[in-house]
């Protein structure tokens, strides 16, 4: 394994150089196989597990790793903190795949830099863990998700409200630039950094847009048109509507979608209060920290409209200099933004319902279902799991022949609403089903037995149950032996739990 350092060639206005706090005893705890095969690591947890220890805790530094702590700015709840980057993490470097596809390698938990402000640089052994847990879920419920490679225990204790053990978990993500970290630089008018981290986001992740490289020219970097900022912000726009409607698809709440936490890649960054939905309810909050149900489940469309408008403000000065041409320029792209999200958004709910195709009457359809299951608190991942269960062609016909023989006023709202989405699809039931069964999973990471995994693990040491919910997480649209284990709701529905930041 051999690493590359493509953002740190970009300078030192980017980063601080810093390196990893060695720590006394790491072991490695978790290992992600899968993922080391995909990016070409041949190292094992069976053959080289103590020098996995030693890497990945920063103890001893990979060939080629020069680390750093990235500097970026954000919003924080709506309110814009100027400086904030990386407390408590190091990038290593990247590696590129046999796809040539590259990813960044960062250490989180991995001590302090310049950026730590009052924090202690560590990361407690739970959120290590529940990152692993819920970033691999969320991959195998095909959800863009930043990824786990590794957890190390560090044998140092970390002090929140007691003392827990520690542990560094390393993150891989397609980068690690973040709506914040254009922020950082707009926020002091340093527009050469603004376009060289432009021109950078766009060779790393957009390489569909074509730069103008001038011949004989003394610059260094291709020149940034007006197209090349449009069509880069609507490229980031599109990745953002794919992660957000992956998310309201399978229940997912971030918790926390501060700017500093909204990658321009489109990849869930930042598991620390996330959590899932079990009773469908728009305001589902968990988050201790969003006492105002600000990041609210059904509000994370409105706020990544408002993140990439932050974006939007960052990237005006190179759209154009004159800004209202800019604004001109840039406006119509948020506009489309809202418009596709909302079409993507029910599009994706009648797939949910096994409908192929969006039409007339089906947004009617989706609204009506949510509003009968918030009003009656149906768990959002069994009921479309029951909807589909019992679908046969025999099952709807008979259905609909038998309630046009009822009183109208007989028929209960659920009846209603089930002859309507009936008729809708009873030309092919059969493919109906297929359509569910791809769009709805069986088994999600459950707030309680998240919960219960992770105690287990922090408590006595064992991993055995931990392992077990990730063979089941990692094949959720399957039923395999362990299934129907984990997928019962909590007691009183979650009604008080809460989940805390990381830090």
């Amino acid at each position: 394994m051999n690493l590359s350092n493509q953002y740190y060639a970009l300078g030192k206005n980017f980063y601080q150089e810093t390196l990893p706090t060695a720590v006394a005893e790491p072991v490695l705890l978790l290992w992600n196989d899968p993922l080391a095969d995909s990016l070409g690591i041949s190292l094992s947890a069976e053959a080289d597990n103590e020098l996995l220890a030693q890497y990945f805790s920063g103890n001893q530094l990979i060939e080629g790793s020069k680390p750093i702590a990235q500097a970026y700015s954000g919003h924080q709840f709506g309110h814009f903190n100027p400086q904030l980057g990386d407390g408590r993490a190091h990038l290593l470097g990247d590696l590129t795949d046999e796809y040539g596809s590259t990813w960044d390698i960062q250490l989180k938990g991995s001590g302090t830099s310049f950026f730590s402000r009052s924090g202690d640089g560590r990361c407690a052994l739970g959120p290590a863990l529940r990152e692993f847990i819920m970033s691999e879920a969320m991959h195998a419920l095909g959800v863009p998700t930043t990824r786990c490679l590794a957890v190390v225990a560090t044998g140092q204790a970390v002090y929140r409200e007691r003392a827990l053990p520690g542990a560094i978990v390393t993150r891989i993500a397609s980068s690690h630039i973040r709506v914040g970290t254009f922020q950082f630089f707009a926020a002091r008018q340093d527009f050469q950094s603004l376009k060289k981290l432009t021109r950078f986001a766009i060779e790393r992740h957009f390489p569909e847009i074509k730069l103008v490289k001038v011949e004989n020219s003394k610059l260094d970097e291709p020149l940034l048109s007006s197209e090349n900022i449009l069509d880069f912000f609507t490229a980031v726009l599109n990745k953002q509507v794919t992660l957000v409607v992956s998310w309201l698809r399978v229940g997912f709440l971030h918790g926390v979608m501060n700017t500093d936490n909204t990658a321009i890649s489109g990849e869930t960054i930042d598991y620390g209060p996330c959590a899932m939905m079990n009773n469908y309810h728009s305001g589902t909050v968990f988050s201790s920290i969003d006492r105002n149900g600000r990041y609210a489940f059904g509000n994370q469309s409105k706020i990544i409209q408002w993140n990439m408008a932050r974006l939007a403000d960052c990237l005006l000065p190179l759209v154009n200099e004159d800004e209202d041409i800019a604004l001109a320029k840039i406006t119509p792209l948020l506009q489309q933004f809202a418009n596709d999200l909302q079409y993507r958004y029910f599009e994706m709910m009648v797939n949910k319902l096994g409908i192929a195709e969006l039409a007339e009457g089906d947004i009617e359809l989706v609204n009506d279902l949510l509003r009968l299951m918030q009003d009656e608190q149906l768990d959002y991942t069994l009921h479309f799991n029951h909807l589909a269960e019992n679908l046969t062609q025999t099952a709807v016909d008979d259905f609909l022949n038998d309630i046009e023989k009822m009183e109208t006023q007989a028929q209960d709202q659920w009846q209603l609403w089930l002859a309507r989405w009936y008729r809708r699809i009873s030309d092919d039931v059969a493919a109906t089903k297929r359509l569910m069964e791809r769009n709805n999973p069986l088994v999600i990471p459950r707030n309680h037995h998240v919960e219960a995994v992770l105690e287990s693990a922090q408590e006595s040491g064992d991993l055995s149950a931990l392992h077990e919910f990730l063979t089941v997480l990692q094949q959720p649209y399957s039923h395999i032996a362990s299934t129907e284990k984990y997928q019962d709701v909590p007691c009183g529905g979650d009604e008080n739990y809460h989940t805390f930041c990381g830090t």
